[in-house]
Protein backbone atom coordinates (compact mmCIF):
# COMPACT_ATOMS: atom_id res chain seq x y z
CA UNK A 1 0.00 0.00 0.00
CA UNK A 2 1.35 3.37 -1.05
CA UNK A 3 1.23 5.96 1.73
CA UNK A 4 -0.04 9.36 0.67
CA UNK A 5 2.40 12.25 1.14
CA UNK A 6 1.87 14.20 4.36
CA UNK A 7 0.54 17.24 2.56
CA UNK A 8 -2.28 15.43 0.75
CA UNK A 9 -5.36 16.37 2.71
CA UNK A 10 -3.36 18.22 5.37
CA UNK A 11 -4.62 21.31 7.18
CA UNK A 12 -2.10 24.14 6.77
CA UNK A 13 -2.45 27.03 9.23
CA UNK A 14 -1.55 30.36 7.63
CA UNK A 15 0.18 32.76 10.04
CA UNK A 16 0.45 36.42 9.06
CA UNK A 17 3.46 36.94 11.30
CA UNK A 18 3.22 40.71 11.68
CA UNK A 19 -0.27 40.38 13.14
CA UNK A 20 -0.05 37.11 15.04
CA UNK A 21 1.55 37.85 18.43
CA UNK A 22 4.02 40.49 19.60
CA UNK A 23 6.50 38.91 22.03
CA UNK A 24 8.62 41.99 22.78
CA UNK A 25 6.19 44.91 22.95
CA UNK A 26 7.20 46.81 19.82
CA UNK A 27 3.75 46.72 18.21
CA UNK A 28 4.19 44.03 15.59
CA UNK A 29 4.25 40.27 15.64
CA UNK A 30 7.45 38.25 15.45
CA UNK A 31 8.85 34.74 15.29
CA UNK A 32 9.17 34.45 19.06
CA UNK A 33 5.50 35.36 19.16
CA UNK A 34 4.69 32.43 16.86
CA UNK A 35 6.81 30.19 19.09
CA UNK A 36 4.93 31.44 22.17
CA UNK A 37 1.63 30.44 20.57
CA UNK A 38 2.79 27.11 19.17
CA UNK A 39 0.84 25.18 21.81
CA UNK A 40 -2.31 26.93 20.60
CA UNK A 41 -1.55 26.07 16.97
CA UNK A 42 -0.89 22.44 17.94
CA UNK A 43 -4.19 22.35 19.85
CA UNK A 44 -6.08 23.06 16.63
CA UNK A 45 -4.96 19.72 15.22
CA UNK A 46 -3.39 21.22 12.08
CA UNK A 47 -0.50 19.61 10.24
CA UNK A 48 1.64 22.55 9.15
CA UNK A 49 2.28 26.25 9.62
CA UNK A 50 2.72 28.59 6.65
CA UNK A 51 4.51 31.79 7.60
CA UNK A 52 3.94 34.97 5.63
CA UNK A 53 7.21 36.48 4.26
CA UNK A 54 9.79 36.93 7.00
CA UNK A 55 12.77 38.13 4.96
CA UNK A 56 14.31 41.62 5.12
CA UNK A 57 12.15 44.06 3.19
CA UNK A 58 11.48 47.81 2.89
CA UNK A 59 7.84 46.81 3.52
CA UNK A 60 6.43 48.72 0.58
CA UNK A 61 4.13 45.71 0.24
CA UNK A 62 4.67 44.28 3.72
CA UNK A 63 7.24 41.64 2.99
CA UNK A 64 6.28 40.80 -0.57
CA UNK A 65 9.16 43.06 -1.67
CA UNK A 66 12.22 41.13 -0.53
CA UNK A 67 15.65 42.74 -0.29
CA UNK A 68 17.56 39.73 1.12
CA UNK A 69 16.41 36.16 0.49
CA UNK A 70 18.73 34.56 3.02
CA UNK A 71 17.93 36.70 6.05
CA UNK A 72 15.18 37.39 8.57
CA UNK A 73 13.66 40.84 8.92
CA UNK A 74 14.79 42.42 12.21
CA UNK A 75 11.14 43.17 13.04
CA UNK A 76 10.59 39.42 13.22
CA UNK A 77 13.81 38.38 14.93
CA UNK A 78 16.87 36.47 13.82
CA UNK A 79 17.78 33.36 11.89
CA UNK A 80 18.28 31.71 15.27
CA UNK A 81 14.68 32.58 16.20
CA UNK A 82 13.45 30.90 13.02
CA UNK A 83 15.58 27.82 13.66
CA UNK A 84 14.19 27.60 17.22
CA UNK A 85 10.64 27.85 15.89
CA UNK A 86 11.26 25.13 13.30
CA UNK A 87 12.80 22.82 15.90
CA UNK A 88 9.90 23.35 18.33
CA UNK A 89 7.34 22.81 15.59
CA UNK A 90 9.02 19.62 14.41
CA UNK A 91 9.08 18.35 17.99
CA UNK A 92 5.28 18.73 17.97
CA UNK A 93 4.90 16.99 14.61
CA UNK A 94 4.19 20.25 12.78
CA UNK A 95 5.71 21.18 9.43
CA UNK A 96 6.89 24.74 8.77
CA UNK A 97 6.53 26.39 5.36
CA UNK A 98 7.75 29.75 4.08
CA UNK A 99 6.05 32.20 1.76
CA UNK A 100 8.62 32.73 -1.00
CA UNK A 101 8.34 35.61 -3.45
CA UNK A 102 10.52 34.73 -6.43
CA UNK A 103 8.66 36.34 -9.34
CA UNK A 104 9.99 39.77 -8.32
CA UNK A 105 12.25 41.40 -5.76
CA UNK A 106 12.39 44.71 -3.99
CA UNK A 107 14.04 47.53 -5.92
CA UNK A 108 16.39 47.65 -2.92
CA UNK A 109 17.66 44.14 -3.55
CA UNK A 110 21.39 44.09 -4.49
CA UNK A 111 20.54 42.12 -7.62
CA UNK A 112 18.42 44.99 -8.90
CA UNK A 113 21.01 47.59 -7.95
CA UNK A 114 23.59 45.67 -9.99
CA UNK A 115 21.19 45.34 -12.92
CA UNK A 116 20.32 49.03 -12.82
CA UNK A 117 23.78 50.47 -12.22
CA UNK A 118 25.90 48.00 -14.16
CA UNK A 119 24.56 49.15 -17.52
CA UNK A 120 23.34 47.10 -20.45
CA UNK A 121 26.61 45.11 -20.49
CA UNK A 122 26.78 44.46 -16.74
CA UNK A 123 26.89 41.00 -15.17
CA UNK A 124 23.25 41.20 -14.09
CA UNK A 125 22.03 43.47 -16.90
CA UNK A 126 19.29 41.06 -17.96
CA UNK A 127 18.37 39.63 -14.56
CA UNK A 128 15.31 41.86 -14.73
CA UNK A 129 12.93 42.76 -17.56
CA UNK A 130 14.21 45.94 -19.24
CA UNK A 131 12.98 47.60 -22.40
CA UNK A 132 13.53 50.81 -24.32
CA UNK A 133 10.84 53.48 -24.18
CA UNK A 134 8.43 53.91 -27.05
CA UNK A 135 9.36 56.56 -29.60
CA UNK A 136 7.38 59.16 -27.67
CA UNK A 137 9.06 58.25 -24.38
CA UNK A 138 6.08 56.38 -22.95
CA UNK A 139 5.98 52.78 -21.76
CA UNK A 140 7.24 50.05 -24.13
CA UNK A 141 3.77 48.46 -24.48
CA UNK A 142 0.27 48.40 -22.99
CA UNK A 143 0.91 46.10 -20.03
CA UNK A 144 -0.88 47.32 -16.90
CA UNK A 145 0.11 46.88 -13.28
CA UNK A 146 -2.25 45.12 -10.89
CA UNK A 147 -1.80 48.08 -8.54
CA UNK A 148 -2.70 50.60 -11.23
CA UNK A 149 -1.16 52.37 -14.21
CA UNK A 150 1.48 51.12 -16.66
CA UNK A 151 3.45 48.06 -15.59
CA UNK A 152 6.67 49.89 -16.45
CA UNK A 153 8.87 52.38 -14.58
CA UNK A 154 11.48 54.53 -16.29
CA UNK A 155 14.97 54.28 -14.83
CA UNK A 156 17.30 57.12 -15.90
CA UNK A 157 20.42 55.18 -14.94
CA UNK A 158 19.77 52.83 -17.87
CA UNK A 159 17.55 55.11 -19.97
CA UNK A 160 15.14 52.20 -20.03
CA UNK A 161 11.95 51.04 -18.40
CA UNK A 162 11.80 48.02 -16.11
CA UNK A 163 8.72 45.84 -15.82
CA UNK A 164 6.73 45.51 -12.60
CA UNK A 165 3.45 43.63 -12.45
CA UNK A 166 2.64 45.08 -9.05
CA UNK A 167 4.11 48.15 -7.30
CA UNK A 168 6.88 50.01 -9.13
CA UNK A 169 9.13 49.08 -6.18
CA UNK A 170 8.75 45.40 -7.16
CA UNK A 171 10.78 44.89 -10.35
CA UNK A 172 10.12 41.65 -12.21
CA UNK A 173 12.88 39.04 -12.06
CA UNK A 174 13.76 37.63 -15.47
CA UNK A 175 13.37 33.87 -15.09
CA UNK A 176 14.42 33.38 -18.72
CA UNK A 177 17.95 34.43 -17.73
CA UNK A 178 19.77 31.22 -16.66
CA UNK A 179 21.88 32.82 -13.93
CA UNK A 180 18.92 34.68 -12.46
CA UNK A 181 16.86 31.49 -12.49
CA UNK A 182 19.62 29.54 -10.76
CA UNK A 183 20.03 32.26 -8.13
CA UNK A 184 16.30 32.05 -7.37
CA UNK A 185 16.38 28.26 -7.15
CA UNK A 186 19.30 28.47 -4.72
CA UNK A 187 17.03 30.44 -2.40
CA UNK A 188 14.90 27.30 -2.08
CA UNK A 189 18.00 25.18 -1.51
CA UNK A 190 19.15 27.51 1.26
CA UNK A 191 15.96 27.26 3.29
CA UNK A 192 15.37 23.57 2.69
CA UNK A 193 18.85 22.95 4.10
CA UNK A 194 17.71 24.86 7.21
CA UNK A 195 14.91 22.36 7.79
CA UNK A 196 12.04 24.25 6.15
CA UNK A 197 9.42 21.77 4.92
CA UNK A 198 8.22 23.59 1.85
CA UNK A 199 6.96 26.77 0.28
CA UNK A 200 3.97 28.71 -0.86
CA UNK A 201 5.02 30.43 -4.10
CA UNK A 202 3.60 33.91 -4.43
CA UNK A 203 1.95 34.82 -7.78
CA UNK A 204 3.10 31.54 -9.30
CA UNK A 205 1.52 32.31 -12.68
CA UNK A 206 3.73 35.32 -13.30
CA UNK A 207 7.25 33.92 -13.53
CA UNK A 208 7.55 34.22 -17.31
CA UNK A 209 6.87 37.07 -19.73
CA UNK A 210 6.69 37.31 -23.51
CA UNK A 211 10.12 38.31 -24.76
CA UNK A 212 8.53 40.06 -27.76
CA UNK A 213 6.60 42.32 -25.33
CA UNK A 214 3.37 41.73 -27.25
CA UNK A 215 0.47 43.94 -26.17
CA UNK A 216 -2.16 42.27 -24.01
CA UNK A 217 -5.61 42.00 -25.62
CA UNK A 218 -8.52 43.89 -24.08
CA UNK A 219 -11.43 42.19 -22.37
CA UNK A 220 -14.30 43.07 -24.72
CA UNK A 221 -16.58 45.69 -23.11
CA UNK A 222 -19.58 43.40 -23.48
CA UNK A 223 -17.84 40.76 -21.34
CA UNK A 224 -16.76 43.06 -18.54
CA UNK A 225 -18.30 42.49 -15.15
CA UNK A 226 -18.11 44.52 -11.96
CA UNK A 227 -14.93 42.60 -11.19
CA UNK A 228 -13.24 43.97 -14.30
CA UNK A 229 -14.02 47.55 -13.33
CA UNK A 230 -12.37 47.16 -9.91
CA UNK A 231 -8.92 47.81 -11.37
CA UNK A 232 -8.07 49.07 -14.84
CA UNK A 233 -5.63 46.14 -15.21
CA UNK A 234 -8.60 43.77 -15.21
CA UNK A 235 -9.76 45.28 -18.49
CA UNK A 236 -7.08 43.37 -20.36
CA UNK A 237 -6.29 39.67 -20.46
CA UNK A 238 -2.80 39.12 -19.11
CA UNK A 239 -1.61 36.70 -21.76
CA UNK A 240 1.82 38.17 -22.43
CA UNK A 241 3.09 39.80 -19.22
CA UNK A 242 2.28 36.60 -17.31
CA UNK A 243 0.20 33.40 -17.50
CA UNK A 244 2.21 31.91 -20.37
CA UNK A 245 1.78 28.16 -21.06
CA UNK A 246 5.59 27.90 -20.85
CA UNK A 247 5.15 28.66 -17.16
CA UNK A 248 4.12 25.05 -16.54
CA UNK A 249 7.46 23.37 -17.39
CA UNK A 250 9.19 26.08 -15.36
CA UNK A 251 7.03 25.21 -12.35
CA UNK A 252 8.08 21.63 -12.91
CA UNK A 253 11.74 22.70 -12.66
CA UNK A 254 10.97 24.39 -9.34
CA UNK A 255 9.14 21.38 -7.94
CA UNK A 256 11.95 19.00 -8.96
CA UNK A 257 14.44 21.27 -7.22
CA UNK A 258 12.36 20.98 -4.04
CA UNK A 259 11.93 17.21 -4.49
CA UNK A 260 15.71 16.82 -4.68
CA UNK A 261 15.85 17.51 -0.93
CA UNK A 262 13.51 14.65 0.02
CA UNK A 263 16.40 12.32 0.73
CA UNK A 264 18.24 14.58 3.17
CA UNK A 265 16.63 13.13 6.28
CA UNK A 266 14.13 15.95 6.78
CA UNK A 267 11.17 14.14 5.20
CA UNK A 268 9.10 14.91 2.13
CA UNK A 269 8.84 18.53 1.06
CA UNK A 270 5.84 20.38 -0.35
CA UNK A 271 5.54 23.34 -2.70
CA UNK A 272 2.25 24.90 -3.76
CA UNK A 273 1.43 28.00 -5.74
CA UNK A 274 -0.93 30.96 -5.82
CA UNK A 275 -2.75 31.54 -9.14
CA UNK A 276 -5.08 34.50 -9.53
CA UNK A 277 -5.42 34.76 -13.33
CA UNK A 278 -5.79 32.48 -16.35
CA UNK A 279 -5.58 29.47 -14.06
CA UNK A 280 -5.81 26.76 -16.66
CA UNK A 281 -3.36 28.40 -19.01
CA UNK A 282 -0.36 28.86 -16.71
CA UNK A 283 -0.34 25.79 -14.47
CA UNK A 284 -2.81 26.18 -11.60
CA UNK A 285 -4.10 22.66 -12.19
CA UNK A 286 -0.67 21.08 -12.23
CA UNK A 287 0.18 17.64 -10.86
CA UNK A 288 3.24 16.37 -9.00
CA UNK A 289 4.26 14.85 -12.32
CA UNK A 290 3.89 18.09 -14.27
CA UNK A 291 4.34 21.28 -12.29
CA UNK A 292 3.99 21.99 -8.58
CA UNK A 293 2.64 19.54 -6.02
CA UNK A 294 -0.52 21.62 -5.61
CA UNK A 295 -2.01 25.08 -6.01
CA UNK A 296 -4.93 27.29 -5.11
CA UNK A 297 -6.83 29.67 -7.33
CA UNK A 298 -9.02 32.70 -6.62
CA UNK A 299 -12.26 31.14 -7.85
CA UNK A 300 -13.55 30.48 -4.32
CA UNK A 301 -11.71 33.47 -2.86
CA UNK A 302 -13.53 35.82 -5.23
CA UNK A 303 -16.96 34.33 -4.41
CA UNK A 304 -19.20 36.88 -2.72
CA UNK A 305 -22.46 35.00 -2.15
CA UNK A 306 -23.52 31.69 -0.68
CA UNK A 307 -24.34 29.72 -3.80
CA UNK A 308 -23.96 25.97 -4.14
CA UNK A 309 -23.40 26.41 -7.87
CA UNK A 310 -20.08 28.21 -7.27
CA UNK A 311 -18.62 25.20 -5.51
CA UNK A 312 -20.11 22.62 -7.90
CA UNK A 313 -18.71 24.44 -10.92
CA UNK A 314 -15.29 24.73 -9.32
CA UNK A 315 -15.10 21.01 -8.72
CA UNK A 316 -16.39 20.34 -12.23
CA UNK A 317 -13.35 22.28 -13.43
CA UNK A 318 -11.04 20.39 -11.09
CA UNK A 319 -12.54 17.13 -12.35
CA UNK A 320 -11.08 17.80 -15.80
CA UNK A 321 -7.64 17.47 -14.21
CA UNK A 322 -7.76 14.10 -12.40
CA UNK A 323 -4.05 14.17 -11.51
CA UNK A 324 -4.33 17.52 -9.76
CA UNK A 325 -4.66 17.74 -5.97
CA UNK A 326 -5.92 21.22 -5.06
CA UNK A 327 -5.37 23.50 -2.12
CA UNK A 328 -8.64 24.96 -0.87
CA UNK A 329 -8.80 28.43 0.64
CA UNK A 330 -11.82 30.62 1.40
CA UNK A 331 -9.99 33.65 2.83
CA UNK A 332 -6.46 34.86 3.51
CA UNK A 333 -4.32 37.97 3.99
CA UNK A 334 -5.44 39.32 0.60
CA UNK A 335 -9.16 38.54 0.81
CA UNK A 336 -11.95 39.69 3.10
CA UNK A 337 -12.72 37.27 5.91
CA UNK A 338 -15.24 34.56 5.17
CA UNK A 339 -17.62 35.37 8.00
CA UNK A 340 -18.21 38.85 6.57
CA UNK A 341 -17.90 38.14 2.87
CA UNK A 342 -20.73 35.64 2.92
CA UNK A 343 -23.12 37.63 5.05
CA UNK A 344 -21.65 37.71 8.54
CA UNK A 345 -22.55 36.02 11.76
CA UNK A 346 -21.46 32.97 13.70
CA UNK A 347 -23.79 30.63 11.79
CA UNK A 348 -22.20 31.53 8.45
CA UNK A 349 -18.70 31.29 9.90
CA UNK A 350 -19.36 27.74 11.12
CA UNK A 351 -21.04 26.72 7.88
CA UNK A 352 -18.02 27.83 5.86
CA UNK A 353 -15.60 26.16 8.26
CA UNK A 354 -17.53 22.91 7.89
CA UNK A 355 -17.38 23.27 4.11
CA UNK A 356 -13.71 24.25 4.00
CA UNK A 357 -12.70 21.25 6.11
CA UNK A 358 -14.69 18.70 4.12
CA UNK A 359 -13.91 19.64 0.52
CA UNK A 360 -11.37 17.59 -1.40
CA UNK A 361 -7.94 19.15 -1.20
CA UNK A 362 -5.31 20.42 1.19
CA UNK A 363 -6.95 22.96 3.49
CA UNK A 364 -5.46 26.43 3.93
CA UNK A 365 -6.84 27.81 7.22
CA UNK A 366 -6.11 31.50 7.80
CA UNK A 367 -5.35 32.74 11.33
CA UNK A 368 -8.55 33.77 13.08
CA UNK A 369 -10.73 31.82 10.66
CA UNK A 370 -10.99 29.15 13.37
CA UNK A 371 -12.45 31.86 15.65
CA UNK A 372 -15.04 32.95 13.09
CA UNK A 373 -13.56 36.46 12.97
CA UNK A 374 -15.38 39.02 10.83
CA UNK A 375 -13.62 41.55 8.63
CA UNK A 376 -12.30 44.64 10.44
CA UNK A 377 -14.30 47.35 8.67
CA UNK A 378 -13.80 50.20 11.13
CA UNK A 379 -10.29 51.15 9.96
CA UNK A 380 -9.92 54.82 9.10
CA UNK A 381 -7.95 56.35 6.24
CA UNK A 382 -5.20 57.28 8.70
CA UNK A 383 -4.96 53.74 10.11
CA UNK A 384 -4.58 51.72 6.91
CA UNK A 385 -1.13 50.48 5.93
CA UNK A 386 -1.85 48.56 2.74
CA UNK A 387 -0.69 50.28 -0.49
CA UNK A 388 -3.89 49.14 -2.24
CA UNK A 389 -5.99 51.08 0.26
CA UNK A 390 -3.63 54.02 -0.02
CA UNK A 391 -4.09 54.10 -3.79
CA UNK A 392 -7.83 53.48 -4.04
CA UNK A 393 -9.44 54.85 -0.87
CA UNK A 394 -12.41 55.10 -0.38
CA UNK A 395 -13.57 52.81 -3.20
CA UNK A 396 -11.21 50.16 -1.88
CA UNK A 397 -9.94 50.18 1.67
CA UNK A 398 -7.28 47.63 0.80
CA UNK A 399 -6.50 44.36 2.50
CA UNK A 400 -5.90 45.51 6.06
CA UNK A 401 -9.37 44.40 7.17
CA UNK A 402 -8.14 40.81 7.14
CA UNK A 403 -4.70 41.66 8.55
CA UNK A 404 -5.54 43.23 11.92
CA UNK A 405 -3.98 41.67 15.04
CA UNK A 406 -5.05 38.25 16.21
CA UNK A 407 -7.32 38.58 19.29
CA UNK A 408 -5.82 36.47 22.08
CA UNK A 409 -7.59 37.88 25.15
CA UNK A 410 -10.13 40.56 26.03
CA UNK A 411 -7.32 42.74 27.44
CA UNK A 412 -6.19 46.03 25.81
CA UNK A 413 -5.14 45.49 22.20
CA UNK A 414 -6.93 42.13 22.55
CA UNK A 415 -3.78 40.63 24.05
CA UNK A 416 -1.75 41.02 20.87
CA UNK A 417 0.77 43.56 22.17
CA UNK A 418 1.54 45.74 25.18
CA UNK A 419 2.34 48.58 22.74
CA UNK A 420 0.27 50.34 20.11
CA UNK A 421 -0.17 47.72 17.34
CA UNK A 422 0.98 48.39 13.79
CA UNK A 423 -2.69 48.00 12.85
CA UNK A 424 -5.42 48.63 15.44
CA UNK A 425 -6.95 45.67 17.20
CA UNK A 426 -10.38 45.38 15.59
CA UNK A 427 -13.32 46.34 17.83
CA UNK A 428 -15.32 43.84 15.76
CA UNK A 429 -13.23 41.08 17.39
CA UNK A 430 -14.09 41.93 20.99
CA UNK A 431 -15.67 38.91 22.67
CA UNK A 432 -14.21 36.54 20.05
CA UNK A 433 -10.71 36.12 21.48
CA UNK A 434 -8.98 32.76 21.61
CA UNK A 435 -9.05 32.85 25.43
CA UNK A 436 -12.77 33.53 25.69
CA UNK A 437 -13.61 30.88 23.11
CA UNK A 438 -11.25 28.35 24.63
CA UNK A 439 -13.31 28.48 27.81
CA UNK A 440 -16.55 27.87 25.90
CA UNK A 441 -17.20 24.25 24.85
CA UNK A 442 -19.70 25.33 22.17
CA UNK A 443 -17.62 28.16 20.67
CA UNK A 444 -16.59 28.45 17.03
CA UNK A 445 -13.05 27.55 18.14
CA UNK A 446 -14.34 24.33 19.72
CA UNK A 447 -16.25 23.60 16.51
CA UNK A 448 -13.10 24.18 14.42
CA UNK A 449 -11.08 21.79 16.55
CA UNK A 450 -13.81 19.16 16.32
CA UNK A 451 -14.07 19.55 12.52
CA UNK A 452 -10.33 19.16 12.10
CA UNK A 453 -10.41 16.08 14.35
CA UNK A 454 -13.24 14.58 12.29
CA UNK A 455 -11.33 15.24 9.10
CA UNK A 456 -8.13 13.66 10.40
CA UNK A 457 -9.95 10.62 11.79
CA UNK A 458 -11.78 9.99 8.50
CA UNK A 459 -9.60 9.07 5.51
CA UNK A 460 -12.50 9.71 3.15
CA UNK A 461 -12.42 13.38 4.25
CA UNK A 462 -8.65 13.73 3.96
CA UNK A 463 -7.40 11.81 0.95
CA UNK A 464 -10.70 10.59 -0.46
CA UNK A 465 -12.29 11.50 -3.77
CA UNK A 466 -15.36 13.70 -4.20
CA UNK A 467 -18.66 13.23 -6.03
CA UNK A 468 -20.73 16.36 -6.40
CA UNK A 469 -24.50 15.81 -6.27
CA UNK A 470 -26.76 17.90 -8.47
CA UNK A 471 -29.19 19.69 -6.17
CA UNK A 472 -31.36 22.79 -6.45
CA UNK A 473 -30.26 25.90 -4.56
CA UNK A 474 -29.68 26.48 -1.72
CA UNK A 475 -28.41 22.96 -0.94
CA UNK A 476 -24.83 21.92 -1.62
CA UNK A 477 -24.23 18.19 -1.30
CA UNK A 478 -21.35 15.89 -2.14
CA UNK A 479 -19.97 12.50 -1.17
CA UNK A 480 -16.37 11.98 -0.07
CA UNK A 481 -15.31 8.37 -0.50
CA UNK A 482 -12.30 6.13 0.00
CA UNK A 483 -12.49 2.36 -0.23
CA UNK A 484 -15.87 1.25 1.09
CA UNK A 485 -16.35 4.38 3.22
CA UNK A 486 -18.73 7.04 1.93
CA UNK A 487 -19.42 10.30 3.76
CA UNK A 488 -22.31 12.47 2.62
CA UNK A 489 -21.64 16.18 3.25
CA UNK A 490 -24.74 18.38 3.09
CA UNK A 491 -24.98 22.16 3.52
CA UNK A 492 -27.86 24.62 3.53
CA UNK A 493 -26.37 27.75 1.96
CA UNK A 494 -29.29 29.98 2.96
CA UNK A 495 -31.00 31.54 5.95
CA UNK A 496 -34.23 29.68 5.16
CA UNK A 497 -35.00 26.00 5.86
CA UNK A 498 -34.28 23.52 3.09
CA UNK A 499 -34.76 19.83 2.35
CA UNK A 500 -32.32 17.43 0.70
CA UNK A 501 -33.61 14.04 -0.34
CA UNK A 502 -31.44 11.17 -1.55
CA UNK A 503 -32.11 7.46 -1.11
CA UNK A 504 -28.48 6.96 -0.12
CA UNK A 505 -29.12 8.88 3.12
CA UNK A 506 -31.48 6.22 4.47
CA UNK A 507 -29.87 4.48 7.42
CA UNK A 508 -26.93 6.87 7.44
CA UNK A 509 -25.06 7.60 10.65
CA UNK A 510 -24.93 11.30 11.51
CA UNK A 511 -21.42 12.27 12.54
CA UNK A 512 -20.25 15.00 14.89
CA UNK A 513 -19.63 17.85 14.87
CA UNK A 514 -22.48 19.53 13.05
CA UNK A 515 -23.80 23.04 12.84
CA UNK A 516 -27.34 24.39 12.73
CA UNK A 517 -30.55 22.41 13.20
CA UNK A 518 -31.35 19.35 11.09
CA UNK A 519 -33.31 16.10 11.24
CA UNK A 520 -33.04 12.97 9.14
CA UNK A 521 -36.40 11.45 8.18
CA UNK A 522 -35.72 8.31 6.20
CA UNK A 523 -33.97 9.49 3.05
CA UNK A 524 -34.85 13.16 3.60
CA UNK A 525 -32.61 15.57 5.48
CA UNK A 526 -34.48 18.62 6.81
CA UNK A 527 -31.99 21.45 7.24
CA UNK A 528 -32.40 24.59 9.28
CA UNK A 529 -30.76 27.90 8.28
CA UNK A 530 -27.05 27.54 7.50
CA UNK A 531 -27.03 23.95 8.76
CA UNK A 532 -24.40 21.35 7.83
CA UNK A 533 -24.48 17.59 8.39
CA UNK A 534 -22.07 14.74 7.74
CA UNK A 535 -23.44 11.21 7.37
CA UNK A 536 -21.59 7.92 7.13
CA UNK A 537 -23.61 6.06 4.52
CA UNK A 538 -24.70 2.47 4.99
Amino acid sequence: MVTAPWWKGAVVYHVYVRSFFDSDGDGHGDLKGVLAKLDYIESLGVDAVWLSPIHPSPNRDWGYDISDYEGVHPDYGTLGDLEALVAAAHARGLKVMLDEVLAHTSDEHPWFADSRDGGADGEKADWYVWADPAEDGTAPNNWLSVFGGPAWAYQPARRQHYHHKFLRQLPKLNWRQPNAQEAALKVLDFWLAKGIDGFRLDVAGTFLHDDALTDNPAVPPAERTRHHWSHASEMQRHLHDSNLPQNIPLLDVIRRRVDAHNGDGQGERFVFGEFSEEEERCGAYCTPQDGLHSAYTFVLLHARKLAAQVFREHYETLGRFPGHWPCISLCNHDIARTASRFGGGEDVARLMLALLLSLKGTTLLYQGEELGLPEARSLTREEIRDPVGDLYWPISKGRDGSRTPMPWTEDPNLGFSTAKPWLPAAPEHAGLSAASQDADPVSTLAFSRAMIALRKATPALTTGEIEMITTPEPVLAFIRYEGATRIACVFNMSAAPAIFGDERLAGGEILTPSTGEATLDGAALHLGPHAARFLRLA
